[in-house]
């Protein structure tokens, strides 16, 4: 028997039946979830109505609002498989907004063929969320240079990780280098402890957590110590030429003109570079200019550079970060 197959209804513009096989009473508990849960969660985002019996469910609303809840029932369905537990992280990464409007508008989105990008690691499977996570995982795998721009929350540093971890995988480069610049965001590193790495250290957590869940710790010391993972602050990449590697460059929005030039300018043969940043929370000292605009700017017609724009629309934490973004730019533009 298919894991899941359905036979759909359409009765009428607003109405849709189907049935999700095959009928686990433990798997159908925990996609509803507790006091069905995550069906109203499903409601009160589509602005829907959800009935069901057992495996049988009904869908009643806007048509293209019912035609996304039934992809979305279902894809959750299949992410119940082995007695897997729906979280409500998991919910709500279903219910992105970016997500959610991809598949109200079917015909309109012409980065449907990105849905083909998963990127295998040895710890997990990641699949891009919504056209833009699609769009970005596409151009870093086609682009030997990638811009990723836009918003904390966003995915760009965690799917730059897991793309270079795919790499190394598949042995299409022979390291992987982190970097970024070493500018205070309000604190000041020359009162932390240690040497300038043990400094810059805690400023690169999000790029050590993103290895440590696609890599495991054991494996990512190992590889730190053989020197194949290496994390660097910007400074160190001066004069260097960096050939067969993965470079990420996180918080580009804190690097200046000239540093922005000189990393561009290290990437050597088979080398693949992410820069990431957020032009809104630049913390250069006053009178400097972002490097991230300034290469946005002038690298605009340059062939072979990808850019991948992200806004608050693609925020893949908390329900609420999307409504903090945008409450900031709405105030920031009043």
């Amino acid at each position: 028997m298919s894991n899941q197959s359905s036979a759909t209804v359409d009765t009428q513009a607003g109405l849709r039946t189907f049935e999700l096989t095959p009928d686990n009473p433990q798997r159908l508990a925990s996609l509803c979830g507790l006091a069905n849960d995550h069906l109203k969660q499903i409601e009160e985002r589509l602005d829907i109505r959800v009935l069901n019996r057992g495996n049988q469910f009904e869908l009643k609303g806007n048509g293209d609002s019912v035609r996304a809840a039934e992809d979305i029932i279902k894809r959750l369905y299949r992410e119940t498989r082995g007695g897997k537990d729906l979280l409500p992280d998991t919910i709500n990464l279903f219910l992105q907004t970016s997500e959610v409007e991809t598949l109200q508008n079917p015909d309109d989105n012409q980065l449907h063929e990105h849905k083909l990008y998963v990127l295998h690691t040895p710890k997990s499977i990641i699949k891009p969320r919504g056209p833009n996570q699609r769009a970005y995982v596409h151009s870093v795998l086609t682009h030997d240079i990638n811009f990723g721009v836009g918003p904390a929350g966003t995915g760009k540093t965690y799917l730059a990780v897991a793309c270079a971890v795919h790499a190394l995988q598949k042995d299409q480069i022979k390291r992987i280098i982190l970097v970024r610049p070493a500018v205070e965001a309000g604190e000041k590193l020359g009162f932390l402890p240690g040497d300038l790495s043990q400094k810059v250290d805690p400023y690169l957590r999000p790029l050590y957590d993103a290895l440590y869940e696609m890599l495991g710790f054991e494996k990512v010391d190992r590889l730190i110590e053989r020197n194949v993972i290496e994390v660097a602050p910007l400074a160190y990449m001066r004069g260097r030429t960096l050939s067969n590697a993965f470079i990420i460059l996180d918080e580009s929005q804190n690097t200046t003109r000239e540093q922005m030039k000189m990393f561009l300018t290290r990437i050597g043969f088979g080398s693949t570079a992410v820069i990431n940043g957020d032009p809104t929370q630049v913390d250069l000292p006053r009178g400097q200019h972002s490097g991230l605009a300034h290469a946005l700017a002038i690298l605009q017609k340059v062939d072979g550079i990808g850019v991948t724009l992200f806004d608050s629309k693609d925020v893949v934490r908390h329900p609420l970060v999307q409504r903090i973004v945008d409450a900031y730019e709405s105030f920031e533009d009043a």
